[in-house]
This record gives structure tokens, C-alpha cells and sequence, in this order.
């Protein structure tokens, strides 16, 4: 008998259907190469990933032009030549069972160079980055659109949006980020141009039947910033241009380490009311609720209260590749629970360095640094 039969009832994405509700929620690991081409070391963990028994992988972000990298290892998508190494992943996922999808990205503010463009000239840190003409604004919807044939052609089942995290489609989206006064800024229905023209761009490229989703920043939680009142509006003008799915989170670079990001960050679930709010206010919509779901009791709980229709998994999974299995019986032993205190992998990733599982055993742990430069 099936203990969670809410977690493993079927569910269905635009033409897909996935076996059960767990996806993999896109979490950053930087295991490229320095010119963000794919590796041995970024197949064997999408391999991992694939063989977990999650329904969707969702791969980490990808840059979509080269002043959008966040990191000198983040995968590239920006150019044609990089077609070839993306089909091995895509590739990879499929043959273990899952449906493989792929996110793209363009950092803004948080990319890893000095000169860096953003909606306004907000201070970050020690830089002032340089406000966007309306040229490259539309030359970079211009690239979210090649980018996004270009996971297609990869042969990915679909394509997500970076919307979340503080990163460029947020940025303008803020009112404390996005000082214009054309029609890119200014009022919210000017704020909202930008990710929106993106969208369309997107759903151009790829065509109606081909997955569309949108990792979906619910509140920045910081002073001044966009918040869930104006996101539920968001949420709807999002569908309405087209998207298939919500990948809901809350938080940025800049609150992360801020009240009440920290207190709740160690609460499992703690992103799944804002995911609630968000199925409640578009109930047809697939709603994917993340946010360190740490039991698949609690997962279970999340799909049959209706908060959300799929749950996303992050650095769960990163500590426990065979939760999904674990969670259905299929292999006896307990699940190794990521640590609710330890932010290895993040701090790792913050230093530039390929992340680890401090939870991982001392043979995986091995066989990784053997393969990995640090």
C-alpha cells in the first residue's frame, strides 16, 4: 500500500504526464567548466538526479549572455555551440525516467563582473551597475528567446523562467529596483513590461505545446520591495501570457541573510504558504511549493490541502538523491535528512568552490574531491 497517495498520484503539465508530484526545484552547483560547457561531473550528478525517482528534474540556471553570469561555472546557453553539451544532460535525465527541463538566467546586479546591468543604477555593495538602454532591453528578451529554442533543440521536455532569486526578470519587476520612467518602469504595469515581454518571447520561440515555467518570486521580504499583493496580480498577467507552471519562492540574495528570511528559512515548508497564496489565487494553474520540505509526511499534507499541486526539491535532494524512492518503499532504508543548521553547500557555492553534502558519507564525500578541483 502507497503511504503517501497524494505525494504518487499522477499529474499533468501541458502535454507531460508525470508519475507522481516531486520535482527537482533547480538548485545552483557551478560543476561546469570555466567556460560553462558540460563535464563528466555535471552528468554523473544530473545521472543522480534522473535515477532519483523525482518526476521533473529542473536543471540550474543558465546564462542566457555572457553578462548575466553569475559564476565563471555557470552552464552557458548563449550560443549555438553549446547546443551539443546541453543534449548530454537532457539526454542523461530521460534515460534514468525523468522528464528534464532547464532554467535560464540573466544575474543582473548579482553577476559575478564588475560592470554589470540592471533596470536603475542601484547600488550594490561598492558598484554602482549600469542602467539598461532601452537597445539592450530589448536585445536581451531578444536572448531569452534564442536561449529558450536553443533548451528545445537541446531536446529538454521544457523551459523555466529564472524569476525568482533578485535576479534580472525580478529586478524589474521591484519597486526598490526599478526606478525607470519609460514604459519598462514607473507604475507596476511598467514594471511588470519587461518579464512579461519575455514570456511572450518565449512561448513565440517555442511554440504553444511546449512546457513553459516560471520560477516565481513571491516576496522579496525587504524593506521597500516587491511583495505578495502585487505578485497575485503578477502571478495571473504571467498565465495570461502564456506560462504553464509557478515555481514559487521567497527571498533574494540581499534578504537572505536578513530578519525574517533567516528565522524561517529553518522551518520546513516555510515557502509553501506564499505558494498557497498563490494556487488560491489561480486554482487551474500548476503551483510548485519548495522550500527545505523535508519529510514526505509533510509533502504529502502540502498536495492533499491543496497549497500546491507539485513539490520542489532542492538541497533535500543534494543530501538524499534516493528520497523519492525512499518515500514510496521502493528502498528499505531511512532517509538522510539535509540539516536544517548546516548552509555548506551554500557557503561553498558563495566562495566559488563545487558544493559537497556534509551529510554525504565519508566514501562519497572522497570519491567527489577526487574528481572535483578545489
Amino acid at each position: 500500500m502507497n503511504p503517501y497517495p497524494n505525494l504518487f498520484s499522477p499529474f499533468r503539465i501541458k502535454n507531460l504526464n508525470l508519475p507522481n508530484r516531486i520535482t527537482m526545484a533547480p538548485m545552483y552547483v557551478g560543476y561546469a567548466d570555466p567556460d560553462g560547457r558540460v563535464n563528466d561531473l555535471v552528468l554523473e550528478h544530473y545521472k543522480r538526479m534522473g535515477a532519483s525517482g523525482a518526476a521533473l528534474i529542473v536543471v540550474e540556471n543558465m546564462c542566457i549572455d555572457p553578462s548575466g553570469l553569475g559564476s565563471p561555472f555557470m552552464l552557458r546557453v548563449d550560443r549555438d555551440d553549446y547546443i551539443e553539451g546541453l543534449k548530454k544532460i537532457a539526454d542523461t535525465i530521460r534515460n534514468e525516467g525523468s522528464y528534464a527541463f532547464a532554467q535560464i538566467n540573466h544575474a543582473g546586479r548579482y553577476a559575478y563582473m564588475k560592470d554589470r546591468i540592471v533596470p536603475s543604477p542601484v547600488k550594490i555593495g561598492d558598484i554602482i551597475p549600469k542602467e539598461m538602454t532601452r537597445d539592450e532591453i530589448l536585445m536581451m528578451i531578444k536572448k531569452y528567446k534564442e536561449a529558450a529554442k536553443r533548451i528545445k533543440e537541446a531536446g529538454f521536455d521544457g523551459v523555466e523562467l529564472h524569476g525568482g532569486t533578485g535576479y534580472l526578470l525580478s529586478q524589474f519587476i521591484s519597486p526598490r529596483l526599478n526606478l525607470r520612467t519609460d514604459e519598462f518602469g514607473g507604475s507596476f504595469e511598467g514594471r511588470m513590461h519587461f518579464p512579461l515581454s519575455v514570456i511572450e518571447a518565449v512561448r513565440g520561440a517555442v511554440g504553444n505545446d511546449y512546457p513553459v515555467g516560471y520560477r516565481f518570486l513571491a516576496d522579496e521580504l525587504f524593506p521597500g520591495g516587491f511583495s505578495l499583493d502585487e505578485a497575485i496580480i503578477f502571478a495571473k498577467a504571467c498565465v495570461e501570457k502564456g506560462i504553464d507552471y509557478l515555481s514559487v519562492m521567497v527571498g533574494t540574495h540581499e534578504s537572505f541573510h536578513m530578519s525574517p528570511y533567516v528565522e524561517m528559512e529553518r522551518n520546513e515548508g516555510y515557502m509553501v504558504p506564499y505558494a498557497g497564496a498563490i494556487k488560491k489565487a489561480l486554482p487551474e494553474t500548476p503551483v510548485i511549493a519548495a522550500g527545505r520540505i523535508q519529510t514526505p509526511q509533510y509533502a504529502d499534507k502540502v498536495i492533499k490541502d491543496g497549497e500546491a499541486d507539485l513539490i520542489g526539491l532542492a538541497r533535500v535532494l543534494f543530501a538524499d538523491p534516493l528520497w523519492p524512492k525512499k518515500a514510496k518503499g521502493e528502498i528499505a532504508e531511512p532517509i538522510v535528512a539535509c540539516n536544517p543548521s548546516c548552509s555548506q553547500c551554500m557557503d561553498m557555492i558563495m566562495k566559488g568552490k563545487r558544493p559537497y553534502c556534509s551529510r554525504w558519507s565519508k566514501e562519497k564525500r572522497e570519491e567527489f574531491l577526487k574528481k572535483t578541483p578545489h
